[in-house]
């Protein structure tokens, strides 16, 4: 079976000395929540460009900045680094147009779902460094995780630029083996709305069970925040701290014999995360 290989990401370095340029193509959520990142650690706005058709107002302010929005292909000129944060659906169309902007050093960062590095070298220029990233939606608040693999191409230098901007909204954690990141994807990449799946069904339970609607809703948001919180800050594994609240005979034993039955959270979670996984392979096509 294969292995991942882990890194798990240090202090976030700042990006004040970044001297090259950057090129994000596309600034939906994913796509403006590593911005964003990336400014707050000091990168400076001038050496950024951003190809976005719908860019948000806050995204329009940051020309003031230096920040070069949607600048016209004819001024396109390579580029240190390229992130693309567009949908897969889309891939084809949009890499095809990014050849001026890849150059012999170029890194190109992809962030999309299902989309392969042997497909990405195909779209892109002959011999591209690449790297494969899947974050996920808590990047927003700078408590995501990203999942990368690069290409035979990247340097160790590049690999290190990527762990750089990557880490600016999170965790990084490095594989070798790239087939594994349809599982990446399926358990941290699409992981958040399960967890609030989980809110939601518990808010629906607790009014269930006769709470008014408005409390069972805050009740349910506080414990899932804070119950990830607290996994967040202690040592101690998901298992232990769920043993931790469980005294034999009591209600949390009950619920969880539901929970941990036949058919219950494990089969169900199994399930979804195949369901995401072959989904992920289908995309790659």
């Amino acid at each position: 079976m294969a292995k991942a290989v882990t890194q798990t990401t240090p202090a976030r370095a700042p990006l004040s000395d970044f001297t090259g340029t950057l090129t994000l193509i596309g600034a939906g959520k994913m796509g403006s929540a590593m911005l964003d990142g990336w400014l707050a650690l000091g990168l400076d706005p001038a050496k950024v460009a951003v190809i976005e058709p719908e860019p948000s107002a806050e995204l329009a302010r940051l020309v003031a900045r230096g920040l070069a929005l949607n600048p016209p292909s004819a001024v396109s000129r390579a580029t240190s680094v390229i992130v693309i944060a567009i949908k897969p659906q889309i891939a084809s169309e949009v890499l095809s147009d990014l050849t001026p902007l890849v150059g012999a050093s170029t890194l190109v960062i992809s962030i999309m779902a299902g989309r392969t590095l042997d497909f990405l070298a195909r779209v892109l220029p002959d011999n591209v460094a690449i790297v494969r990233a899947m974050p996920n939606t808590p990047a927003a608040i700078g408590r995501g995780i990203s999942v990368a693999v690069a290409n035979a191409r990247a340097t160790r230098l590049q690999r290190d630029l990527a762990q750089g901007l990557l880490s600016a909204v999170g965790v990084v954690e490095w594989i070798d083996d790239e087939a594994l990141m349809d599982a990446v994807t399926a358990v941290s990449g699409s992981g958040p709305a399960y967890v609030f799946l989980l809110a939601e069904s518990l808010a629906r339970a607790g009014a269930t069970a006769g709470l008014p609607a408005d409390l069972s809703a805050r009740l349910a948001r506080a414990t899932v925040a804070g119950s990830g919180e607290l996994l967040y800050r202690v040592e101690l594994d998901a298992a232990t701290l769920r043993r931790n609240v469980t005294s034999p005979g009591g209600t949390t034993a009950a619920a969880l014999d539901v929970l941990m039955g036949e058919g219950g959270l494990d089969q169900l979670m199994t399930e979804a995360v195949a369901a995401a996984t072959r989904r992920s392979r289908a995309l790659a096509g």
